[in-house]
């Protein structure tokens, strides 16, 4: 009886072992889509409402930097500009008079030229009602031509301070702090009252819903594994067991790197391996940023 008794025990610990430990492909930690988000303006933070930990969505507004100055700037531009337009010339009021002495003098040409025909006008009439008639049309020509100079100078200077103005608008929606991914604050770098500037990091965040398992696998596993294969991935949880998630490899390394010191391989005798990066939805949120994880090449079906 004790013959069979310690075999049965034996094979069991061995099982167990080979189940907890060494009996998947590959294993790694996990790792996310991690950035810093900075500031874009220069003042005093007013407001900036994140505790780390928080789960932001994408475009949530968070706060804003001091902008007192800059909407002053603003009203001071749009004031400057009204009062260049106000001094825009009306072009068809300014040469009304001279069209309407040319009209004038038109009908006096017409009248004069009937009469020359009869002989009750001489040539010098006629010749004299021509000179003023040249002469008026070259006047609305100078004025249509100094009033178009001005009103192009106005509309170049208005422009100016346009411009200028949509500047500070612009600088004005980046004292405002808006979130630019979906995922979770790692950490918090200012807060409310610190001055702050242009680069200077605010906060860490990461996409925690979408998460890469760093493998990594010697060289003869290296034909079992394609981009875009579907894979199991494993986790071992607070009692102990192991729970399964569906992953896909999204990047295969094309040089060998030595074997980190933390990770364990499936022939540990191999110094050389080439790393995996494997997409996971992190549907339950288990899964943490470093947390240690395991994968199977060949997927449950097969």
């Amino acid at each position: 009886m004790k013959r069979l008794i310690i075999p049965i025990i034996t094979a069991f610990v061995l099982f167990s072992c080979n189940r907890n430990g060494s009996g998947h492909d590959a294993s790694g930690t996990f790792e996310a889509t991690e950035i810093i988000v900075s500031a874009e303006a220069t003042g005093k933070i007013e407001v900036f409402n994140i505790v780390e930990g928080d789960y932001l969505n994408k475009g949530q507004y968070l706060g804003y930097v001091d902008t007192v100055q800059l909407y002053l700037k603003k009203l001071q531009l749009q004031a400057t500009t009204k009062a260049v337009n106000v001094k825009r010339p009306d072009i068809s009021l300014q040469i009304a008079a001279t069209k309407d002495q040319i009209a004038k003098a038109e009908l006096d040409k017409k009248r004069i030229d009937n009469m020359f025909k009869d002989g009750a006008a001489t040539q010098k009439q006629v010749d004299d009602i021509d000179s003023q008639l040249a002469v008026l049309k070259s006047t609305l020509s100078a004025q249509l031509n100094t009033l178009s100079t001005s009103v192009n100078s106005i509309d170049e200077e208005s422009g100016v301070y346009e411009i200028q103005v949509a500047q500070i608008e612009d600088q004005l929606q980046k004292s405002r702090i808006v979130n630019p991914i979906e995922g979770t604050v790692l950490n918090k770098y200012v807060e409310v009252k610190e001055m702050t500037a242009p680069g200077k990091p605010l906060y860490r965040i990461a996409d925690t819903k979408h998460l890469f398992l760093r493998a990594y696998i010697v060289s003869d596993q290296l034909p079992e594994v394609k981009t875009g294969q579907e894979v199991t991935v494993f986790i071992n949880t607070a009692d102990k067991e192991q729970k399964s998630y569906k992953g896909t490899v999204s990047w295969i390394s094309n040089k060998a790197e030595f074997t980190p010191k933390t990770i364990q391989t499936k022939d540990e005798r191999r110094n050389l391996v080439y790393a995996v990066k494997i997409a996971v939805e992190n549907t339950d949120g288990m899964i943490k940023i470093g947390m240690y994880g395991d994968v199977d090449f060949k997927t449950a079906e097969k």
